[in-house]
């Protein structure tokens, strides 16, 4: 409001709120005989609006307070236009979290496959060492959610219907890994286990009725010759172990296409999704680990580890459970935040990491003809995540 003051300061303060109640228009000029407080007599007084009765006239006086915001807006939104200073921090932390995030993903795996190549050296029950994994995955989520640690997932019938096949399937894989992993090196299961794109093409091409470039299909080449390579030129081949890594390739395939088909328009988190993934497996895998090996067998094995190993024993299998949820833990938050295909990546240099660290740990004797082998498979596998894109 501007309005030209020109009454002596004494008039000014004798404003009351009763003057305003009594006046029906507002005060249109005032005047002073002279300069009072170094207000000029001449130029016009603005002042900002009233904000109440009485003294806010004279409160508004003593407190400046800017008039105007100026902010730029795009013209469908009612936000400020974000900067590009503000864009390229925000891009830069978002790679920080998920190299974080890589990072954590491997060093947890590979923990996760020392402790459990330990564990099922000196108790070859791999039924009962997967049942502890999910189990112990189960409680921790369980007990998260029950102290709101992690907010407890919202779903409902259909949820769980859906995630059905995805734990059968997940099931199997994660059973038959242990099983191949407890007959021979762990290195050896991982090398097989990274064929795994050749048995999604093969499923998505002659089951889906899904067609890839040209160049995905010459990419399976080094992928099944790699594999070959090394498994003929494996020191510690057994058959059961290759077939537990190939029956696991094949199950973890089916998992994915059943959870890209069944999880469509959920808003479930990547850690909760692996979380009831686990609690349903449980469920599914618990009668099958207790009729094939059984309680007997349980404690005839664990008696003998624990005469073997000591005390430590224990600790490996709390270490290789807890490190197993946590691993896949984190891979599941990974692809919240990043593309199939870097997770493809990521998953092929985990592989690496995993065989590299368990031959030096483990003593692995390796032949050249084997590692080289073991580099064509990987190589394929880097050369198919390329080609998909």
């Amino acid at each position: 409001m501007i309005c030209s003051i020109r009454q002596s300061a004494s008039s000014l303060q004798a404003l009351t709120r009763s003057d305003f109640y009594q006046r029906k228009s507002p005060v249109k000029s005032l005047s002073f005989p002279s300069v009072v407080g170094g207000i000029s007599p001449v130029k016009p007084l603005h002042l900002a609006p009233v904000r109440g009765l009485g003294f806010g006239l004279i409160e508004d006086l003593r407190v400046r307070r800017p008039l105007i915001r100026c902010e730029a807006y795009e013209a469908d939104r009612s936000e400020p236009v974000e900067s590009d200073v503000v864009k390229g921090r925000s891009e830069a932390a978002k790679k920080v979290k998920i190299g974080l995030y890589f990072a954590t993903w491997w060093a947890l795996n590979v923990v996760f496959n020392i402790y459990n190549k330990k564990v099922l050296n000196a108790f070859p029950y791999p039924w009962l060492t997967s049942t502890l994994s999910l189990a112990t995955g189960s409680l921790m989520m369980l007990i998260s959610w029950a102290t709101r640690i992690a907010e407890a997932p919202k779903t409902d019938f259909e949820f769980w219907k859906t995630l059905f096949p995805v734990a059968v399937a997940h099931t199997i894989g994660h059973v038959a890994a242990t099983v191949s992993m407890s007959k021979v090196a762990v290195s050896f299961t991982h090398i097989i286990k990274s064929g795994e794109p050749a048995f999604s093409v093969l499923v998505s091409r002659f089951l889906l009725g899904e067609s890839f470039p040209t160049s995905v299909y010459f990419s399976l080449l080094p992928i099944i010759g790699g594999c070959a390579l090394a498994a003929l030129t494996e020191l510690n081949f057994n058959m059961t172990g290759f077939m537990g890594a190939m029956i696991s390739n094949l199950a973890f395939v089916f998992r994915n296409i059943f959870s890209k088909r069944g999880m469509k328009g959920k808003s479930v988190s990547g850690m909760n999704y692996y979380a009831c993934l686990s609690i349903l497996s449980l469920l599914i895998l618990t009668p099958f680990a207790i009729a094939v090996e059984g309680p007997q067998m349980w404690a005839a094995g664990w008696q003998n580890a624990i005469s073997q190993i000591g005390p430590h024993f224990i600790w490996w299998v709390a270490a290789q459970s807890v490190f197993y949820h946590l691993y896949n833990q984190v891979s599941y938050m990974s692809l919240d935040e990043i593309s199939p295909l870097t997770f493809s990546i990521g998953n092929t240099m985990k592989r690496i990491s995993v065989i590299v660290s368990s031959i030096i740990i483990f003593h692995t004797p390796v032949q050249p003809i084997n590692a080289l082998g073991a580099a064509v498979a990987i190589l394929g596998t880097f050369l198919y995540s390329q080609a998909k894109q």
